[in-house]
Parts: C-alpha cells; structure tokens; sequence
C-alpha cells in the first residue's frame, strides 16, 4: 500500500515538473507595456522612475563596493628619481671605485655573485648556488644560466675568473685586493667557479660582493691602461640599471647620469623607470639644489642640515651605521696613559649623550665597546637599550663639589684622587708624585678638520679640563692626518672612526700583529688572549659560537681600556615621500641605501587579489 502512494506521489510530482517547464508563458507586448506607462499619471511616473533609478544606482554603488574589496593595490612601472650626490665619478668600476659617486654608481650598475640584502643577509646575485667544504676553505659557486651584461652577453666562469685576477694584480692597486690575497680561483665549467683559501675565513663571503667585470670588452686592455678606459665612465654591467646618458659640462667632467632599468636583471627590472643621479661640487650646493626642488632625494649631509629639512617637513630615514668612534690612546708615545686611572677617569668624564644631541642632532647611539650594538643585539629598540646616563655619585662626593659641577667630573676626579692625583695650583693641573718623577695631566688630542669631529672633540677637551688635566687640540686635513699621524703612530691621542663592517672582522683594527702600518690598530693594543680570540673568531663559521668569543673580546677590551668609545652614527637619508618600498636595513656605506632598488617604486596599480596570487605564487 505504501509503495503504492509513494508512486502516485512521484508520478504527481513529476506531472508537475514537466508541466512548469512545457508551459508558455507570454510576456506583455511592448505596446501594451507603453499603455500601462501612459495610464500612470504625472506624481506615478516620477515615483516609479525615481523607484527604478534608485534600484539601479544601489546595484552599481553594491558592485562598486565589491569590487573595491577584490582589488589591491600594487607596484608599476614608472616615475623618475633624482638623485644629488656630493663629488663626481671618476671609476665606475668595482675594482677601482673610491669616492661616494663612483661607489653609488657601481651599487647600482655591477652586480656579484652575492648581494646583500637590506636587513644584512647576504643571497645569491649571478650565483645559483653555492657550497663550502666542511674545512671553510673551499667556495664553489654555480652561475645563473639567464644571467647577462647589459649588451646582452652571458655571465659566465670566465667573467669571475678574469675579475678576480685583476684584483688580484699588485699593477692595478686595487682597493680590494687585500680581500683577494691568498685566494687560489680554479674554473670548472663555464657556470662553476671555486675559490680556495690557505685558510678557514668565515667573513669571507661577504667578499664575494664584488661587482663582475665583462670580460669580452676589458681582456684586451693592458693594466696600465685600466684606469683610463673608457668603461670606467661608459660602465656595462648586469646590475638592476644601466647607463642610457651621461651629461658632461664644458669639461668634459659628468654633471649627471640617466639610468633606466635592466630589462634582463636576475632579479627582475626594477619599478622606477628612470633615476637620474646628479653630482654637486659641494654640501652646500648640494642642500641649495634640493631645496629649489632640481633634485628629490640627498644623503650623508651633515646631521645639523638633515635635522633642519626635517624640522621643515622633509621625509627623513636613517639607519644605524657599523662604524664606531673613539680617543684612541697611543702609550708609546704618552706614558701618561699608562696609568690605568687616568684612561679610566678620561672615559668617565666624557658625556656622550651631550655629543648625541649637539654634534649629530639625535642621529647616532653612545657606545661601550668596539663593536655597534646593533651587530650584537637583535632588538628593535636600541636606542632605549643603549642610552648613556650619568654615574651615581655618593653623599661624599657631592661634598666636594659645587651643586652646578657635572657629576662625571666628580666621579672622574675621584678616581684620580684615589690613586695619589692632586690639583696643582701652580700648574693648573693634575699633578701625581712618585719616586720616578712627576706625572703631569697633559697631552694632546688629534683629529681630521670634519666638522662632527672637529665639534667632538672640543667638547671632549673642555671635559677634561674640568676634570684638571691640559689638553692640545691638533686638527689635521684629511689626507695629513692620515699620512702623517696615523700612519707612522705620531700622536698622544686620537679621535678617529672606523668602519667594522656587516662582517664583523676585528682582526685587522685589534690583533697585536696589526699595530703597524698597514695594520689598523691604532691604539697599539697588545693582547694573547685577545689575539687568539680574535683568530678564533676567524676561523669559526658558526655564528653562536664567533658571538661568544666577541663577548669574551669584549671583556678583556673593557678591562684594558686601550680606547674610549664614543659612538655610532646614523646613516642619514633624505627622500621624497612618493618613493615606496624603501628599506635602509643595515648598511655599511652610502652606497649600500640602493641594496633593495629594484623593489623600490613610484607608481602603483589595481588588481583583483586573485590575479594577484596567482602572479606571486608564479615568482
């Protein structure tokens, strides 16, 4: 019975369907549509029209609003950034570049066989891949098979090879040849290079930087013709850019350079379709130009000029600098730093937030130590971690003192009044007495005529001479201070900077085998247990392992105290706000603010988040 009803249902059922889709239905005759419109009177028509607009304008504001919610918004394409430069190139060329215009030239037209990232992580650039041996002392690198120069010929083993080589050549002076020293480069095919050490080098990657010379348009120049190639100007490359126009005045000398991108780039062709890089003889011209707008974007100016712009509403970015600055104490020369308490009550009374905040206008960090602290700490918030304040003082020594005096003065005074120090009102000096003869707080301090410099170490001197000792200023140009003082180690004091590096390599700044010259330890400093730990440092490629060893460097150096560490400054960048993607990261040199150029971009476009996937899963 039941199966039977239920068949009765499904025969109705389907009855039904058949009968709704077989059935004709007659839509109304356009004329009798128009009778109905007619029918209505003049108030109907408008409500109902104004009812129909109103439907069609919710449908359209619904799509647009969908659609608003599938687009996103990404890099183009386009634009033009103007770049102004101090100086002007002389060798656009890896191996011979010197000054910021050659540098930043070279940055953005060679590439190596690895780059740098922003954030400091060194990847593959012309390489592949590559392979270290287990001993550290065996690099192999396989090339990319769609790298090429910009005249479209290939990257190839031969163009390393060739490249190095020239480095290499005591003829050609290379700057960079002192990385190269010892290194053996066998080809083995036309894709894979090997560089083998004497010995386990753990920076040594960072070498491998280095900007790739074609070889086919350099082989058949001799190496006492090098310097005047023509290709030291006319640079051909495989960076992200390269030269399209070169400006010169009546000279011959280059007013600027128009770059476009490198369609071929390994990495991509970069978004700014034009960057043009202009040269200034001066700061000073440099700032007048950017502020009548003929250029977009400065660095390396002065941190006063930055701090101004910035007041007046310019972008301004900045990023930590792997460079330290400090008094360096030449013992051999000034026996009075020999004493212990004297190079400790020197370096109390110094105030480095006073040279933070006057000299670099807030754009730097006080440091304790040889080494930034943004190489040894991974927190964002190095500026709070870092800030220098002034040492307690006890009841008693507030005592002593006048209430305006400074407390490091008091605390600096001390030290030395502890260990048989006194004021001699005769000599207007600290004077201590021995057997041995008279010790007397006097010495000079020598510097370069660089303004930041120059204003350091006038506040440094006026420090400590409230603390009671006699300081000479010496200021040196440049190119004197360096070959005649620093060179033959002719100097009581010095302040002085250096560049550490993204590498981290102390060896040639503190190993006692460096004290002269062309070793750049200049504080004469004399270690074993600092030498092996520096060389252990070396040789080691694990990064835990190279941090405790700089730790335990650093606590011999804090106990020795063969210098007084001062500070680290800031990189300093001025560009337009119509720039996106810029990330300063952690560079080395100016040059390196172009690390990450080719993500950098102007323009911008919309695309549904679909498409949008799609082509970031495909790259």
């Amino acid at each position: 019975m039941t199966s039977v009803v239920f068949r009765e249902t499904r025969l109705s059922l389907t009855a039904i369907i058949n009968s709704l889709f077989t059935k004709q239905y007659h839509v109304p005759k356009a004329k009798y549509l128009s009778g109905v419109i007619r029918s209505l009177s003049p108030l109907e028509t408008v409500f109902f029209g104004l009812c129909g607009f109103l439907v069609l304008l919710s449908t359209l504001l619904v799509l647009e609003r969908i659609n608003t919610m599938l687009l996103v918004e990404i890099p183009t394409h386009g634009g033009t950034l103007e770049e102004g430069v101090v100086g002007s190139p002389r060798f656009v060329n890896p191996l011979l570049a010197i000054g910021d215009a050659d540098r930043d030239l070279t940055m953005l037209i060679y590439s190596g066989l690895m780059r740098a990232e922003p954030d400091g992580a060194l990847v593959p650039d012309l390489a592949q891949s590559y392979t270290i041996s287990e001993d550290g002392r065996t690099y192999t690198f396989t090339l990319r098979n769609d790298a090429t120069f910009h005249d479209g010929t290939k990257v190839t083993a031969d163009d390393v090879l060739f490249t190095i080589a020239k480095a290499q050549d005591a003829a050609l002076k290379s700057p960079k040849r002192a990385n190269w020293d010892g290194v053996t480069v066998i080809k083995n095919t036309e894709q894979q290079i090997v560089f083998m050490l004497e010995q386990p080098y753990s920076p040594f990657l960072e070498n491998t930087t280095l900007g790739i010379l074609p070889k086919h348009l350099w082989k058949d120049i001799d190496i006492e013709e090098f310097p005047f190639s023509a290709y030291n100007t006319h640079a051909v490359g495989s960076g992200p850019f390269r030269v399209k126009k070169i400006n010169r005045d009546s000279s011959g000398i280059p007013e600027s350079y128009t770059l476009v991108p490198f369609k071929n780039f390994v990495h991509g062709a970069p978004y700014i379709d034009k960057l043009v890089v202009k040269f200034y003889p001066t700061e000073e011209m440099l700032l007048e130009a950017y502020r009548h707008s003929k250029i977009d974007s400065i660095n390396s100016v002065t941190p006063e000029s930055a701090q101004k712009l910035k007041e007046q509403g310019n972008r301004v970015l900045f990023s930590p600098l792997p460079r330290i600055f400090a008094v360096f104490f030449n013992q051999n020369q000034a026996q009075i730093f020999t004493h212990e308490e004297v190079r400790r009550a020197l370096a109390l009374a110094i105030d480095k937030e006073k040279i933070i905040t006057d000299v670099l206008s807030g754009y730097g960090v006080p440091i304790d130590g040889p080494i930034p602290s943004d190489l040894l700490e991974t927190s964002a918030a190095r500026r709070e971690q870092v800030k220098v304040t002034p040492e307690a003082t006890t009841p008693e020594e507030n005592a002593t003192t006048t209430p305006a005096e400074d407390p490091r003065i008091t605390k600096a005074r001390k030290v030395l009044l502890d260990n048989g120090w006194k004021f001699d009102d005769t000599l207007g000096i600290m004077v201590k007495k021995s057997g041995k003869g008279n010790a007397v707080l006097s010495f000079s301090l020598a510097t370069s005529n660089a303004p930041e410099l120059k204003a350091t170490a006038q506040i440094i001197k006026e420090a400590w001479e409230k603390l009671g000792g006699s300081v000479e200023l010496k200021i040196f140009e440049t190119g004197d201070l360096n070959q005649n003082v620093i060179r033959p180690r002719k100097f009581d004091a010095l302040l002085f900077g250096e560049v550490v590096g993204r590498d981290l390599d102390l060896y040639a700044f503190w190993h006692s085998s460096q004290m002269s010259d062309p070793g750049l330890n200049i504080a004469l400093y004399a270690n074993i247990t600092s030498d092996k730990l520096l060389e252990g440092v070396r040789a080691t490629s694990d990064k835990n392992e190279r941090m405790k060893k700089y730790h335990a460097f650093l606590d011999e150096i804090k106990f020795d105290q063969p210098a007084i560490f001062l500070y680290s400054p800031d990189f300093v960048y001025l560009i337009p706000e119509k720039i996106h993607g810029v990330k300063l990261g952690k560079i080395t040199a100016p040059s390196e603010r172009f690390l990450g150029i080719d993500t950098w971009y102007i323009e911008t476009e919309h695309v549904w988040q679909i498409f949008h996937n799609e082509v970031t899963q495909s790259q």
